[in-house]
């Protein structure tokens, strides 16, 4: 009982302590205690906390905001800063306009450059430089096989003299290695084009080269060998007719034949083999010839002719199967040089350049009757096999093979006629050419790896 009348007791001290809070609250006039007071402005320390959270969500927006924001826009500037002015402090202007200009510079320099020299190629490192020529000293000229061996030594002399050049070739015996060089000059122009089909061009020179030259290339499509010299003559010549334009043709000593007289003169009539093996060439150039001088007696057109002896240097096919790239193959391989009979047979050679400096001399000059190009130098077979045995450091063997069909038992020019009408006579050494002539076929072999020289039947060229 007490303790309820305690617990009573105390509840009538609250309840009156209440109601007492409650009158003071209502009187604003009256004395307040700090107690009291901190119970009165509760709602106000719950205000500060609200403004308080809303100041940190304010500092963290701007510590990871704003601050990395204003950062970066001092970096831009720097940058700007800096690319705007260079090391002493000058104002440099840069934008997307003068990169373009910069770059429209260069190119026009380029060009500029490109127009005036040839590009260096793993086949013609060596630079090339071609000077501008006016509109009126400037020729048009065609090059038929002018990415043969020939052909693309005599498009490197007229593009070093200035000329507009255009070859055309059909890739047969042709490789496009041996123009690379020129292909980026805008006075070089290559057409793949078969000579046997007709063309239609502005030129006023032409000088018709194409055409298989070696006997296992020409023995192997006899029929296109004799379409090439006749048809691709005759498309030529008429070409020539029609736009008043000079030709010369590059024939050859084939069509000497076996030949009765020594050394040949332009004079002597051949000793050919109609039906046998080689008569596709040998023939067809004989036609091509009689051609050239009916356009000349019928038609006027203005015509020359060179009877070409064997040739060699830089730029040879490998595989073409004749003396000097077979006997260099093989020396540099160390197989054995493969000479046909006994090697009694006798050939004289010229080197690449003296037979261009030809061919030049004599479209350029007024004589327009068969002219020899080729070099007196007379050799037996197998003593030009030791020769390049001993200019190549060799260990091969000399093996002698069974005697071809119709190989001529000697060739030698009689040169005097190229001398007296056109000045003419070759100056390169043979050992000079056959060192160049080594040294290109070792770059050929240290790329190539291994290359299987070409034997005296008919073959397709391996490009």
């Amino acid at each position: 009982m007490e303790r309820r009348k305690n617990r009573r007791k105390n509840g009538d001290e609250e309840d009156a302590s209440s109601v007492d809070s409650i009158r003071i609250i209502r009187s604003p006039s009256s004395p307040m205690s700090p107690e009291k007071k901190g119970k009165a402005y509760g709602g106000s320390n719950f205000f500060l906390a609200s403004k308080g959270a809303m100041l940190l969500v304010v500092g963290i927006m701007i510590g990871y905001v704003a601050v990395p924001m204003a950062l970066v826009e001092l970096n831009v500037k720097d940058i700007h800063n800096r690319s705007s002015y260079g090391n002493d402090g000058a104002p440099r202007m840069r934008s997307l306009q003068s990169d373009e200009d910069s770059i429209q510079t260069r190119v026009a320099e380029d060009q500029k450059l490109l127009s005036t020299q040839s590009l260096p190629t793993i086949t013609s490192p060596q630079i090339m430089h071609t000077p501008i020529l006016s509109d009126h000293r400037r020729k048009k000229i065609v090059v038929t096989g002018g990415a043969g061996f020939v052909g693309s030594h005599l498009v490197d002399k007229l593009m070093m003299e200035g000329h507009e050049v255009t070859v055309l070739d059909n890739f047969f015996t042709g490789q496009k290695k041996n123009i690379a060089h020129w292909l980026q000059h805008p006075n070089f122009s290559l057409v793949v084009h078969d000579v046997t089909e007709p063309i239609q061009l502005e030129v006023q020179e032409i000088y018709h080269l194409a055409c298989p030259a070696s006997p296992p290339h020409y023995q192997f499509n006899p029929v296109k060998t004799i379409k090439t010299s006749t048809m691709g003559t005759l498309n030529m010549l008429g070409l020539a007719k029609r736009v008043g334009a000079k030709i010369l043709l590059t024939s050859t000593s084939e069509i000497y034949g076996d030949p009765q007289v020594h050394p040949q003169k332009e004079d002597y009539w051949g000793n050919v083999n109609t039906v046998g093996p080689r008569s596709c060439y040998d023939e067809g150039k004989r036609v091509a010839e009689t051609m050239m001088y009916s356009y000349k007696n019928q038609n006027h057109v203005d015509i020359r002719v060179a009877r070409i002896f064997n040739t060699f240097g830089p730029r040879m096919h490998p595989n073409d199967g004749r003396v000097v790239s077979n006997f260099i193959i093989q020396s540099l391989q160390n197989k054995p040089i493969t000479i046909y009979g006994e090697g009694e047979q006798t050939r004289s050679f010229q080197f690449v350049d003296d037979l261009v400096n030809g061919l030049h001399a004599l479209m350029n000059g007024p004589y327009d009757g068969p002219v020899n190009l080729g070099n007196p130098d007379e050799y037996l077979v197998r003593d030009f096999a030791v020769l390049i045995k001993k200019l190549t450091n060799s260990a091969s063997e000399i093996q002698k093979l069974e005697q071809t069909k119709d190989d001529p038992s000697r060739r030698k020019p009689d040169i005097s006629l190229a001398k007296e009408k056109l000045g003419w006579s070759p100056k390169v050494k043979v050992e000079d050419g056959l060192q160049k002539t080594i040294a290109y076929f070792q770059g050929v072999l240290d790329q190539a790896g291994e290359i299987i020289p070409t034997g005296p039947g008919a073959s397709k060229p391996q490009n």
